[in-house]
């Protein structure tokens, strides 16, 4: 029984069931009941809060001006308060333009990386579960669970960056206790969609009793439609992780978010610290997932995609480029350094990142350690001006 539970969450498939995954003394746990659980309004005198109001420099200028300024009176005057345990009113934002039923359906987090360890937390015995990754992926994914004690099987992507399906199935018959499969889609450091159809027959897989995690920074620069979203509806077996950290340009307020069915959110929901989500980071949240702020997430999606097809175009006239690998459908290219005689190269590629970093003044990314991405750098995609600079001083440098 998972305490708190308020609607149950989809049926299939029939072999999976949650709670026997769920680590024991987290499903026995009683959450811990925070002061505004019970009251959010009156004489507050049952926190321990600070009564005379914030402390904060001038309120006329500077960083601190700037920022609360972003904030209604009310919620600049409330800062001594604790926040609230849930932000429903964020969820339901959240639901509405994810496609999800309600905010029992969303969980909050200090970015993806809590979600993620959220996960390994209540689901992960350590040192004696499992996860599964597909690399080259997210390096967060092996380094929580170091952090937490869990193994990690690793089934790489085949040449096409797709799931590696009699692979991975071999892996599920050969480890049964794997109780989490993280999937990166569009894939970092890839840029590559893995398809609906691809999760959907992992999600019915019998020989997989665990959770499918489906990681979902960069959905939004990928083609409408590519979403695993629409599977939590159906499916009680899969999660999709996303952030406000990319497309929303919020990577400072430290937002992230899990879409899942109602029991895993409610696990997740009981195991969390009682304030993770701060006031003015729920504020600002809540006004990008507005229609205001959607439609400007969209203009700047539109304009970064544009901006990554004239930065593909300008790369691939360097000679000294190799191919532009993965599916291009995040906001960054993973491009490969040729040498002389026309091969990947991790050492010119390491050479052209740390030139330019340390006396050119562009910063991109080395990624040539990664599995089956020899001699490449991962170059985000910037504004107009700082694409051609990056196009420019790579093409000086490989000259």
């Amino acid at each position: 029984m998972i305490l708190g539970l308020k609607v149950p969450g989809p049926s299939k498939p029939a072999h999976f069931s949650l709670e026997p995954l769920i680590r024991p003394n987290i499903l026995a746990l009683t959450p811990y009941r925070c002061a505004r659980d019970d009251y959010s309004a009156g004489v507050l005198l049952d926190a321990n809060e600070n009564a005379i109001g914030p402390s904060l420099p001038s309120l006329t200028s500077g960083v601190a001006a700037q920022t609360l300024s972003l904030l209604s009176p009310e919620e600049v005057a409330s800062l001594n308060r604790y926040p609230s345990p849930t932000h429903d009113d964020l969820k339901r934002a959240i639901a509405a333009f994810r496609g999800v039923p309600d905010e029992n359906w969303v969980f909050l987090g200090v970015g993806s990386d809590e979600v993620i360890d959220m996960l390994f937390r209540v689901l992960c015995i350590p040192g004696k579960d499992r996860v599964m990754t597909c690399p080259p992926t997210y390096g967060m994914y092996k380094v929580t669970a170091n952090v937490n004690d869990v193994g990690v099987v690793e089934v790489p992507l085949d040449g096409d960056f797709q799931l590696n399906e009699q692979a991975m199935n071999d892996a599920f018959l050969a480890q049964p206790d794997i109780k989490i499969l993280f999937l990166c889609s569009p894939g970092n450091p890839t840029g590559t969609l893995i398809p609906l159809d691809a999760v959907r027959r992992i999600l019915e897989n019998s020989n997989f009793k665990g959770v499918v995690v489906v990681d979902e920074a960069y959905i939004d620069f990928a083609p409408d439609g590519t979403s695993a979203a629409s599977l939590v509806n159906e499916y009680a077996n899969v999660c999709v992780s996303q952030t406000l950290s990319k497309s929303f340009g919020l990577a400072a307020i430290r937002l992230g978010y899990l879409l899942a069915p109602p029991p895993l959110v409610q696990i997740l929901t009981n195991t969390k610290a009682p304030y993770n989500i701060s006031l003015p980071t729920a504020s600002l949240a809540l006004s990008a997932v507005s229609s205001e702020g959607l439609a400007s997430m969209a203009s700047a999606v539109d304009t970064l995609n544009k901006n990554r097809d004239a930065l593909i175009q300008g790369l691939r006239e360097i000679p000294a480029i190799g191919e532009i690998l993965g599916g291009n459908h995040a906001n960054f290219v993973l491009a490969q350094v040729l040498d002389e005689s026309g091969r990947p190269s991790n050492t010119r590629a390491v050479e052209v990142y740390r030139t330019m970093a340390e006396s050119r003044g562009v910063v991109v990314r080395y990624r040539g350690n990664e599995k089956g991405c020899e001699g490449c750098l991962r170059v985000t995609v910037g504004t107009e001006e700082e694409c051609r600079q990056a196009v420019d001083q790579m093409k000086q440098l490989l000259a």
